[in-house]
């Protein structure tokens, strides 16, 4: 793991035994009823509570409907469904027999989100909770490496050294850009991405991606510039991308993206420069047997 980063998980509490013990108020936390359908800074529910909605098979809260087996034992729906309506405790037949009681018990507590060790003190009712944590500004980024499948997730920090140590990222400081792109036979064009190069400047990480596809038949080049944040904070910088050749240039200004959206969200869009591939010929110069591009660019802080 990177310094100062951290892999985001959810990390389960251990079981407790069926029964809801007394709020300890003096404790860390204590039971509340719910009171608003928004979040609030403040006390949690009792842990004891939290093991007392955890789903035995997932491991995960779990919420209406609750089903049980004969001798009380509970499971959410989902996991239900996956264990052929046999208990996972005693093997009984699960039936559908719903606790009523633990469902009263859920809809009445409040719960933290679950980053609230990455930084999100709000809590929730507990039907609104799964809501708010799917767009908790504090939930992890995925990693905005593009040449190949990564399923790593985790804070912006973490990231960073995740790209640099196992993608082998290049990694430059400054606001202002000059890259090359070589292409052999170019016009044997295929799904291609070229290295991801990682900008530092203004207090943030810029991510700049190349890259050839088809557009409908036509065969394409596209470059465009991510942002290691989320939306807010990248809606303050702006950046251009140019290329040229032949006394001629082609210029593209835009606003980078979240890497909240992906690699291939933002790609589909088409929000970048894009450069056909005769135009891309046509800049390389020479007998146009070789791709060869300059891309300069220039990122900024718009002024608030």
């Amino acid at each position: 793991m990177g310094p100062g980063g951290n892999i985001f998980q959810d990390v389960s509490e251990s079981r407790a035994d069926f029964g809801v013990k007394s709020a300890n108020i003096e404790g860390r936390s204590c039971l509340r009823l719910c009171g608003s359908a928004g979040g609030r800074h403040g006390l949690a529910s009792n842990s004891a509570v939290h093991d007392l909605l955890e789903c035995p098979v997932c491991l995960g809260i779990m919420h209406p409907p609750i089903h049980q087996c004969p001798n009380g034992h509970t499971i959410c729906v989902v996991c239900k469904s996956k264990v052929q309506n046999s208990c996972p405790i005693c093997r009984q037949e699960l039936g559908n027999i719903r606790c009523l009681a633990l469902e009263k018990v859920a809809e009445s507590i409040e719960l933290p989100c679950k980053y609230h060790y990455l930084g999100c003190h709000d809590i929730f009712p507990y039907h609104s909770r799964i809501r708010h944590e799917e767009n908790c500004k504090y939930r992890g980024y995925n990693c905005p490496y593009a040449g190949t499948e990564c399923y790593v997730t985790g804070d912006i920090p973490f990231l960073v050294a995740h790209l640099k140590t196992d993608h082998n990222v290049d990694m430059h400081d400054g606001s202002t850009f000059n890259h090359r792109y070589v292409k052999p036979n170019p016009h044997e064009i295929e799904n291609a991405t070229w290295m991801l190069t990682i900008f530092n400047c203004f207090g943030y990480q810029f991510c700049l991606h190349f890259e050839a596809f088809h557009l409908g038949m036509a065969p394409v080049y596209m470059a465009f510039l991510r942002f290691m944040g989320d939306e807010n904070d990248a809606s303050k910088f702006s950046y251009s991308l140019e290329v040229g050749g032949n006394g001629r240039k082609l210029k593209w200004q835009g606003v980078p993206r979240s890497i909240r959206d992906s690699h291939k969200t933002v790609r589909d869009s088409l929000d970048g420069l894009i450069i056909t591939r005769n135009i891309g010929l046509f800049f390389s110069g020479g007998d146009r047997k070789e791709l060869k591009l300059k891309v300069a660019g220039r990122i900024w802080r718009e002024q608030s």
